[in-house]
């Protein structure tokens, strides 16, 4: 027998609950560092509720412990978002948020997978990997060594991110050549990281290790800072042009993900539809 409780929601009441759990996110992402505080006003415009059903939802998000009120009348983030937050639920590092992805993007593409994050002395550092389960792959060797950002495309993706007075400090240093293709032309890699800037990617054609060809896209954080990269890499003899243009949409839509779970949000321009991947 089924009761009234085990009974499928009707459509109209299913729509209008979720409809509730995203002008309820919608409200939660109106708080931020620069704003820990708002009043029901500043919610209202910045979400475009009207106060009364802006007023509506707090009330119910403030009994659920998602925001709270503040001496002033006004609202912030509630004790249940930080009990969360502080749980050990909630993936916190890098790594930790990119793996779940990083497995499944090596399993649509059947290549390597790299996780690159960038050091606080502007170098990278391959943090992790989920190796292809091909006999011929890329493997690396050095994790947790730094390398300079002028090589390879998980350099690139984050150095076209970086500071434009650090992104010149870096390219005013003579750089080395380490395989036939590095790129040691300044003019030639600043050209280059103009393009990832505008694409959202970028390639690489064993510039730093012979017979390896990579593509590479950035990841955010909630501050819109680059904060490392991820990358698909193989022996160029799986890897011509063709297959370089079917992987890069799989790594920027992945390297996004990892960036939303890191706090960034959607830039305001598109490019043919896709996020631009960069601070807004």
């Amino acid at each position: 027998m089924t009761t009234s409780e085990d009974a499928p929601p009707e459509p109209a009441a299913a729509r209008s609950a979720v409809q509730a759990i995203d002008r309820a996110v919608a409200i939660l992402r109106c708080f931020s560092a620069r704003s820990p505080e708002l009043g029901i006003s500043e919610i209202s415009r910045a979400t475009g509720l009207s106060t009364s059903t802006a007023h509506r939802l707090l009330t119910a998000m403030l009994h659920n412990r998602l925001v709270r009120q503040t001496a002033h009348r006004r609202y912030a983030l509630g004790p249940l978002l930080i009990q969360l937050a502080r749980s050990g639920a909630v993936p916190t590092t890098l790594r930790d948020i990119a793996l779940g992805p990083m497995h499944e993007l090596r399993d649509l593409t059947d290549e390597t997978v790299g996780l690159h994050e960038l050091l606080p002395s502007f170098e990278r550092a391959v943090v992790d990997q989920v190796e292809s389960r091909q006999p011929l792959r890329r493997t690396y060797t050095e994790l947790g060594e730094a390398i300079p950002l002028v090589y390879g495309a998980p350099g690139k993706a984050m150095l076209a991110f970086v500071p434009e007075a650090t992104r010149e400090r870096l390219l005013a240093t003579p750089i080395s050549s380490v395989t036939p293709a590095t790129i040691t032309d300044p003019g030639l890699l600043r050209a280059q990281l103009d393009e990832v800037r505008e694409r959202g990617f970028a390639t690489s054609y064993a510039e730093r290790t012979p017979g390896i060809r990579t593509v590479a896209a950035p990841v955010f954080d909630h501050t819109g800072k680059v904060v490392g990269c991820l990358s698909v890499s193989g022996p160029e003899t799986r890897m011509p042009q063709e297959r370089m243009d079917e992987l890069t949409p799989l790594v920027t839509a992945t390297a996004w993900t990892i960036s939303e779970s890191l706090g960034a949000h959607l830039s305001p321009r598109l490019s043919n539809g896709q996020p631009a991947f960069g601070p807004s």
